[in-house]
């Protein structure tokens, strides 16, 4: 998943669902997703085959029904998420991004500890 590939909440709750389990039919896969959204078995079945035609998810026959399992990780999806952030946000700038998230008061003293000492490795990995 080199490229970035646009997915929604729910795409990515699917997703979710598919990683925790490893496999899952369609049914499973409703049931998994959160308890708050009633959705059609027929809705699941259609976005899976989205998922799937994107090349994210990928299924195998058993019996009459397909078995669905995620096709990407969580962390190149990840990736593929934060590069889109970054896209269109910060003009495809990463040293912005950081800088933003740095500024932010969210971040507390802890956090910046681990940020720091995550840079520090990668400027001694030579990235």
């Amino acid at each position: 998943m080199e490229e970035t590939v646009g997915l929604t909440g729910l795409q990515l709750s699917i997703l979710q669902v598919l990683w925790d389990a490893g496999e899952a039919t369609t049914q499973a896969v409703r049931d998994g997703l959160d308890g708050d959204r009633s959705l059609a078995l027929t809705t699941v079945a259609t976005l899976l085959t989205r998922l799937e035609k994107k090349g994210v998810v990928a299924h195998r026959r058993q019996g009459r029904q397909y078995v669905y399992r995620a096709a990407v990780s969580r962390a190149a999806v990840r990736r593929s998420k934060v590069k889109e952030l970054t896209e269109s946000l910060f003009g495809g700038d990463p040293a912005a991004l950081m800088t933003h998230l740095v500024r932010a008061d969210e971040v507390d003293a802890g956090e910046l500890a681990r940020i720091r000492a995550l840079i520090d490795r990668a400027e001694s990995e030579g990235r």
